[in-house]
């Protein structure tokens, strides 16, 4: 089994890349591996709507880490998404990153226990959280509980080496992780079967 550990900073070794760090070696203790893929600081492109992916199965656009990243993420077992907290929500870059993968994913994504890491200096933390989280809970994967939001402080690696309870927050969601990773693996146990979604509007004729 294999966890794809998102790093959307653009600080390769920072205070997002620290946490996942903790994450991925509480995995390794669990037996699980794991791979910290870091978006960058080269531009991205965001989500223009033109549809094509629908039929090329991946992004139109094929100049930055969006294929790349999806290509991972489909290979994956598990995936935790990192951001740090820009004005009180989450990084500009992974967001438009977020909207083209999960877009194209349709629906290869489901059923991969997920998560998301957030880190602040002080504020904005929650809301950070709850932006990633959607991606999830619309691509039907089930989100990864710890003992309290996934956050960790500080304004660089140093300190957020110091931030004990984030620390430990990190190790305990590797650990939920793992053993949400062992239950699906369980052989006999399906995920639910999928229907038709019903879409509706709220435009009435």
């Amino acid at each position: 089994m294999k966890v794809l550990l998102v790093n959307g900073s653009p600080h390769a070794e920072g205070c997002v890349y620290t946490a996942l760090s903790e994450i991925a070696a509480q995995l390794e203790k669990n037996g699980v591996d794991s791979e910290i893929f870091q978006i960058g600081t080269d531009p991205v492109r965001g989500c223009i709507a033109c549809g094509a992916c629908s039929g090329l199965g991946k992004c139109a656009f094929d100049d930055d880490v969006c294929n790349s990243l999806l290509e991972k993420m489909i290979e994956a077992d598990g995936i935790v998404i990192g951001s740090p907290v820009y004005y009180a929500g989450a990084n500009g870059a992974i967001c438009a990153v977020l909207d083209r993968v999960f877009y194209t994913s349709q629906g290869r994504l489901a059923h991969k226990p997920a998560a998301a890491v957030v880190s602040c200096r002080r504020g904005g933390a929650s809301a950070t959280f709850d932006r990633l989280n959607k991606y999830f809970t619309i691509s039907r994967m089930p989100v990864v509980p710890s003992q309290y939001w996934n956050s960790i402080h500080g304004t660089c690696a140093e300190e957020a080496r110091r931030d004990l309870e984030g620390l430990q927050t990190m190790r305990t969601l590797a650990d939920h992780m793992a053993w949400m990773l062992a239950c699906i693996e369980k052989p006999g146990v399906n995920p639910p079967e999928e229907t038709e979604q019903i879409k509706t509007n709220f435009i009435r004729g």
